[in-house]
């Protein structure tokens, strides 16, 4: 009769005790989030506001979004009919239009998108994060310039909807 190997409890406890560990460094130096790697394990504590408790993700999720200002409102407002729709920077990094320096943007305006068709790139914590469009449709602005730092719920593009 074979015996299943059965897993270490130890590593469990050691991974719960650095969570709350890393939680309460980050509380006590008021970071919002705090991530650390180590032997192939990557661990992140990301608090959601500033009076709840740190809370364990494996994938970045995005804060409360800030108000956008009055001139990128403006801007949006002058540029976009009614129909169109916006498509907001999911998180907080570097805006990039290409997979790389030397290659072509993923999309420029006046090209015609599909839903889930890669937009840009946005470098967060040195990880390259695909932004996809919501909606299939014609790009009609591209509103950050490539390299540019971008907030979470910052407009990036606006499309003209597929009729």
């Amino acid at each position: 009769m074979a015996r299943t190997p059965t897993p270490p409890t130890g590593s469990d406890d050691r991974l719960v005790e650095l969570t709350r560990r890393l939680a309460a460094v980050a509380t006590e130096l008021g970071l919002t989030e705090i991530e650390i790697e180590s032997a192939g394990t990557r661990l992140r504590v990301q608090r959601a506001g500033p009076s709840t408790a740190p809370i364990v993700h494996a994938v970045a999720t995005p804060m409360a979004p800030p108000s956008p200002t009055t001139a990128e409102a403006a801007v949006v407002a002058d540029v976009a009919p009614p129909s169109a729709i916006t498509i907001e920077a999911p998180m907080v990094g570097t805006f990039y239009r290409a997979s790389a320096p030397t290659a072509d943007p993923f999309v420029r305006e006046g090209d015609v998108v599909k839903e889930g068709q890669v937009l840009c790139i946005i470098e967060a914590m040195k990880l390259m994060n695909e932004i996809e469009s919501k909606a299939a449709g014609r790009i009609i602005k591209i509103l950050v310039d490539n390299g540019q730092p971008v907030e979470y719920g910052q407009a990036l593009f606006l499309i003209e909807p597929a009729h």
